[in-house]
């Protein structure tokens, strides 16, 4: 496709009517704060704010074409000795390519094993959240996948509105925005302003254009929130800017290697999107005196994957004297891995979808808007907080494989390179154990390794991998567990065992082996051993129908069952405030409901990560969520027990890392319990939540927090009815869905 053609394909041309800009803009909600300020003038809206470092900055909107019914960025200034202009006469840009969501096999084979007919009610309440699911991929079954039980059935689900595979190419659809503008409004919510032009049109969704501005930073959020009454419809979007190229116009970045590299639109015999794999998910477009980073949400733009390979996230196009750039993702996984595992965002009918692109002006360069982006992930680290250390779990790395394939545990591991470096101080790997229970079915189970030799190995290699900061504890996911769904086993020491099909303990082997052939030889060792159970993924892929199917059963109810591995991506839906809002934190609320109502100790989340291998390069920040735990010092290798206590008590939170929870203080007070919370944030807060529950039902108080500025801290206080409460939590979110939430504490 040639530049001209993309560019005008993905221009917002409208169809009807005059600018809504162009007629002048509803500013009378936006006054109020003498930070920010809204004008209409005589061809749009000029938006003036102090941002960081009490730099001024403005903003002007402008409707151009014949019937001024093209939103357009006429200049984006920064002062310093007078208005230095970063860019002109820019215009948003937005497509979609869309899909359709299917339930996957792996979703539905626990829930076979439990009796569950996978009739409509069925897939109508799990098809939203499968990991293996790639709504744009043609490939014909088994045709290029690894993992063939996995994806959706081939032959579709009988007596449902799900259709087989392959997929039919009247599934897939692209399309560009086209703005019909209908009004303009600027309205301040706090110290921030928000810019809404309605009249979008974008093949199944229907919504508008929103610019926003903060106090106290120069960050920008251009976006498209949206609608569609389609059904199952799952989606990737692309956004950017387009305009004129300027002599002196370019695109500047950090390769994987971390080496900077630029493009100046020089070439015009170049005239197709270019993807531009940048690390840290971060370019700049810089020209004259001034750069604009942009980027997408560090999370939520990224769906679960089975590694987190960097597919290009950033766009460029030049030709015929015009350039774009832009945010985008890839059409299909990398060709290294398994096509039918992309699973796109939901969009849930009726949902405002939102799709954002940040944009950070900067008088400087490239280099230094690019920085300056960096902020707001800490450098892609997690701050270290006195008193806690940084931990995450569930990394499949094959660590036990890898050392018998070396034959050495001193064996190189790229992946604990790069997880270390993003200042993590406790790895928890898992090795796979092929635990079949009676009658399962689903994909054959792959063969391994004797299992001692396996649990010798990944302790050697553990052990080998760790020093005085960083400690890489070597733990175990059991498919197809005994308990039901999938179990992660936490040890507290090395602990030895082996199923009735694995081959006899081979001769030399001196240590106790326990023999697991149930559910209750696992929880008697667990005991025995002070194991941790924790189940991952719970509610979708092989956990499926899980915790809920077992939880009146004795093993889950013991606190040696202490809770369930977090992360979004699942069933990602564009419309969340709270990253996993739908699967996620409401079955963390209704096991405090269950556990509160018998009167036992709660359950705890625990960060997981999902991916298989990694290495420096890889984005390994933005694909997961990490656990502080309360915690002075590191434990030695070898004894994990402390570990594992922090882990069950209530002081530890999950996050995404920009937004802690530095402290939570609660206390009963008569009729009420009053909460103090301590929160540190890098993007604007949108949000604290406190959440609580009497044993049945659950409710939510929410503090606005649209009145604080950017890289941030705030203690947060209020107060609930105390009556019939028996558990809270407390919880912080940001304008990216990013987010930090405490553990429920019981009353």
């Amino acid at each position: 496709m040639s530049i001209s053609k993309y560019l005008l394909a993905a221009s917002p041309l409208a169809l009807l009517g005059h600018s809504a800009l162009a007629a002048g803009c509803d500013v009378s909600a936006s006054t109020g704060d003498a930070r920010l300020s809204a004008a209409s003038t005589q061809d749009g809206l000029m938006l003036e704010w102090t941002g960081s470092g009490n730099q001024k900055l403005r903003l002007a909107l402008a409707g151009v074409g014949a019937e001024g019914d093209r939103p357009v960025i006429r200049s984006l200034d920064l002062w310093q000795d007078g208005w230095q202009t970063v860019i002109r006469n820019a215009e948003p840009t937005f497509s979609v390519k869309t899909g359709l969501r299917r339930m996957s096999n792996q979703q539905m084979q626990p829930l076979r094993e439990l009796g569950v007919p996978i009739d409509q009610a069925v897939l109508d309440k799990y098809r939203w959240e499968p990991f293996w699911d790639a709504p744009l991929d043609m490939h014909k079954p088994g045709e290029r996948s690894r993992f063939g039980g996995n994806p959706p059935p081939a032959a579709g689900v009988p007596g449902t509105d799900q259709t087989g595979l392959p997929r039919d190419k009247a599934e897939v659809a692209e399309a560009t925005a086209r703005f019909v503008p209908m009004a303009c409004v600027a309205r301040r919510e706090g110290s921030r302003i928000t810019v809404d032009l309605a009249g979008v049109k974008m093949g199944a969704f229907e919504g508008k254009l929103r610019f926003t501005i903060y106090a106290g930073s120069h960050l920008i959020r251009q976006e498209i929130l949206a609608t569609t009454s389609r059904k199952w419809l799952a989606y990737k979007f692309t956004a950017g800017l387009r305009m004129a190229k300027e002599p002196d116009a370019a695109v500047a970045w950090r390769d994987n290697g971390g080496n900077w590299q630029a493009d100046r639109f020089a070439s015009a015999a170049d005239t197709t999107e270019v993807p531009l794999v940048a690390r840290n998910r971060v370019a700049a477009y810089q020209q004259g005196y001034g750069a604009l980073a942009f980027f997408p949400e560090p999370h939520k733009f990224f769906w679960a994957r089975e590694v987190a390979i960097n597919m290009g996230y950033q766009w460029i196009a030049k030709g015929d004297g015009q350039i774009g750039f832009g945010i985008r993702q890839n059409d299909t996984e990398d060709d290294s891995e398994d096509p039918a595992n992309w699973a796109l965002y939901n969009a849930r009918p009726g949902t405002v979808q939102r799709m954002p692109m940040f944009l950070l002006p900067t008088l400087g360069n490239g280099r230094d808007a690019v920085a300056n982006a960096l902020r707001f992930t800490r450098d892609d680290t997690y701050k270290p907080l006195p008193g806690y250390k940084v931990l995450n779990h569930h990394y499949h790395t094959d660590l036990a494989e890898r050392v018998l394939a070396h034959g050495t545990p001193d064996v190189r591991i790229p992946d604990l390179v790069a997880m270390k470096a993003t200042g993590i101080n406790i790895v928890s790997l898992v090795d796979s154990v092929m635990f079949t229970a009676p009658g399962a079915g689903g994909p054959p189970r792959r063969a391994q390794a004797d299992p001692v030799d396996l649990i010798n190995a990944a302790f050697a290699g553990a052990a080998a991998q760790s020093d005085d900061g960083f400690l890489v504890w070597p733990n175990q996911e059991v498919f197809g567990s005994p308990l039901g769904g999938h179990t992660d086993l936490l040890f507290a020491h090395k602990v030895l065992w082996r199923k009735p099909s694995d081959p006899a303990p081979k001769a030399g082997v001196t240590d106790k082996v326990y023999q697991i052939a149930s559910a209750t030889d696992l929880t008697d060792m667990a005991k025995a051993e002070g194991i941790m159970f924790t189940m991952p993924h719970p509610r979708t892929k092989g956990s499926t129908g899980f915790p809920d199917a077992m939880k009146d059963r004795d093993y889950f109810l013991d606190p040696q069952f202490a809770g369930v591995g977090l992360r979004w991506g699942m069933g990602l839906d564009g419309s969340e405030e709270r990253l996993c809002e739908f699967r996620c934190w409401p079955l963390m609320d209704d096991m405090s409901n269950w556990m509160s109502a018998k009167k036992l100790p709660l359950k705890r989340s625990i960060s997981i990560s999902e991916v298989r291998h990694m290495g420096p390069g890889d984005d390994v920040y933005g694909s997961q969520p990490v656990t502080y735990i309360k915690m002075d010092r590191l434990p030695k290798f070898g004894d994990f027990s402390t570990i594992i206590t922090a882990l069950k008590a209530d002081s530890s939170f999950w996050t995404t890392g920009e937004v802690l929870l530095r402290d939570v203080r609660l206390a009963r007070d008569g009729k009420v319990i009053r909460i103090a919370a301590d929160v540190e944030w890098t993007f604007p807060l949108e949000f604290v939540e406190v959440v609580y529950g009497d044993g049945q039902k659950t409710y939510t108080k929410r503090i606005n927090a649209d009145d604080q500025v950017a890289e941030s801290k705030f203690t947060f206080t209020t107060d609930i009815p105390a009556k019939g409460v028996k558990w809270v939590r407390v919880g912080a979110w940001d304008i990216a869905s990013n987010g930090a939430v405490g553990q429920p504490v019981a009353f």
